[in-house]
C-alpha cells in the first residue's frame, strides 16, 4: 500500500525512491510486524485471559505441563494480524504472488481459528474434526496450486538441492505436489508446537532463510549466477518473509519460557501454510525439508510412533511423540529441549543456504 502510494511521488521527493528497494521495505515490514506484536501483546494476553481462553493440557502428557493449564492461547491470531497488516503496508500489492501467499496464510489461519474456537470457547475437547480440518486445508492448498499452475509465468518444474541439471517437470501433477508441500508443512509446524517457544523459533529461522531464497530467485542476474530457477516477481515475497520473521520475534517475547501465551492452531497452521507456499513459489519445495528439517523430524516421530505402535500391538519407539516430549520424559529440562532444537534448526538452515553454491 505504501509502495503504491508513495513511490510514484519519488520524482518530486527523491527520498521516496527508497521504496523501490525490496531490502528497505523488508526491513520495515519486519519492524512493523514486530512492533504490532510487541505493543499489542500485553493487551491481547489480558483479553484472552478475560475471555478465559486458556490452554487445555492432556492428562496423558508430561506431568510438568499440567501447571500450564489455563495459560492464554490463540495468540497466533495476533501474529496473523501483524503479518497481514505489515505485508499489506510494505509490499507491492500488484504482485500476484503476494496475494497467493496472503490467501493461503489467512485461509489456514481461519481453519486454525475455527479449531481453537471450538476447543477453547465452545469447550469441545477435540476441536474441529480432523477429517474436516484436513479437507479444508487441502481445498485451500489445491486452489493455490491450481492458480499457480494456470499462471503463465510459473513453471511446474521441481528443483532438487545439490543438482543443477535435474529439474523434472511434474506438469498437471504439480498441483497435487504443491498442495502436499503446503498441507504437510502446516501440520508439521502444528505438531512441533508443544513447548514454550519451540515452534516459533524454527519458524523465524525458516522465514529468514527464505528471505534469502526469495530475493535471489526474484533477481534475474543473481539467479543466473547461482544457477537456480528464476521466478519473476518472487523477490517481492522477501517482504512477506520479513513480516513473518518480525511477527515471530514479537510473539516470542511473550512465548519464551515460561510462556505468557500460546499460539494455538490459528498460529501454527497459518505459519506452516505460509512457509509451504513461499517454498512452492520460489521453486525451493524440496529444500523445505532441510530448511524446516526440525518440523520434518517432529512429524516423522509421530508417524513412526503410531505406525510401530499399531504393527507391534502396543510397543513404542519413543517414550512419547512428538519427539520433544521423548526428551522431556528422559529428564531434559524444557528450556534445554527448546534451545537445542533451535540450534538444530539453525544448523539445518545454514546447510540449506549452502546449496546455493553447492551444485
Amino acid at each position: 500500500m505504501l509502495y503504491l502510494l508513495l513511490y510514484p511521488l519519488h520524482t518530486s521527493f527523491s527520498v521516496l525512491n527508497v521504496f523501490r528497494y525490496i531490502t528497505f521495505r523488508t526491513i520495515y515490514a519486519s519492524l512493523t510486524a514486530f512492533l504490532i506484536c510487541f505493543v499489542l501483546g500485553p493487551w491481547a494476553i489480558k483479553k484472552l485471559s478475560y475471555l478465559q481462553i486458556g490452554q487445555y493440557i492432556r492428562e496423558d502428557g508430561p506431568k510438568t505441563h499440567l501447571k500450564k493449564a489455563g495459560t492464554p492461547t490463540m495468540g497466533g491470531a495476533l501474529m496473523l494480524v501483524a503479518i497481514l497488516t505489515s505485508t499489506l503496508l510494505w509490499a507491492n500489492l500488484r504482485n500476484v504472488y503476494i496475494w497467493v501467499v496472503l490467501g493461503v496464510t489467512a485461509g489456514f489461519g481461519l481453519i486454525g481459528f475455527m479449531d481453537d474456537y471450538l476447543m477453547q470457547v465452545k469447550k469441545q475437547s477435540m476441536g474441529l474434526n480432523a477429517r474436516n480440518k484436513f479437507l479444508f486445508q487441502t481445498l485451500i492448498a489445491l486452489s493455490a496450486g491450481i492458480f499457480l499452475y494456470q499462471y503463465p509465468e510459473f513453471s511446474t518444474q521441481v528443483t532438487f538441492p545439490f543438482f543443477k541439471n535435474f529439474s523434472p517437470d511434474f506438469g498437471l501433477g504439480y498441483i497435487v505436489f504443491a498442495a502436499f508441500v503446503i498441507v504437510g508443512t502446516s501440520n508439521a509446524v502444528n505438531l512441533t508446537d508443544g513447548l514454550d517457544g519451540l515452534a516459533i523459533g524454527p519458524t523465524i529461522v525458516a522465514a529468514v532463510t527464505y528471505m534469502v531464497f526469495c530475493y535471489v530467485a526474484g533477481h534475474v542476474r543473481i539467479a543466473d549466477y547461482l544457477q537456480i530457477t528464476y521466478v519473476a516477481g518472487s523477490g517481492e515475497l522477501t517482504v512477506f518473509c520479513g513480516a513473518l520473521a518480525g511477527a515471530g520475534l514479537g510473539f516470542l517475547w511473550f512465548n519464551a519460557y515460561p510462556a505468557q501465551v500460546f499460539m494455538g492452531d490459528v498460529g501454527s497452521l497459518s505459519l506452516g501454510g505460509a512457509l509451504g507456499t513461499v517454498a512452492v513459489i520460489t521453486k525451493q519445495e524440496i529444500l523445505l525439508a532441510l530448511v524446516g528439517g526440525l518440523f520434518v523430524i517432529e512429524a516423522l516421530s509421530v508417524i513412526f510412533q503410531v505406525g510401530y505402535f499399531k504393527l507391534t500391538h502396543g510397543r513404542r519407539i519413543f517414550r512419547m511423540a512428538p519427539l520433544h516430549h521423548h526428551f522431556e520424559l528422559k529428564g531434559w529440562p524444557e528450556p534445554k529441549v527448546i534451545v537445542r532444537f533451535w540450534i538444530i534448526s539453525i544448523a539445518l538452515a545454514l546447510v540449506a543456504i549452502s546449496t546455493l553454491k553447492l551444485r
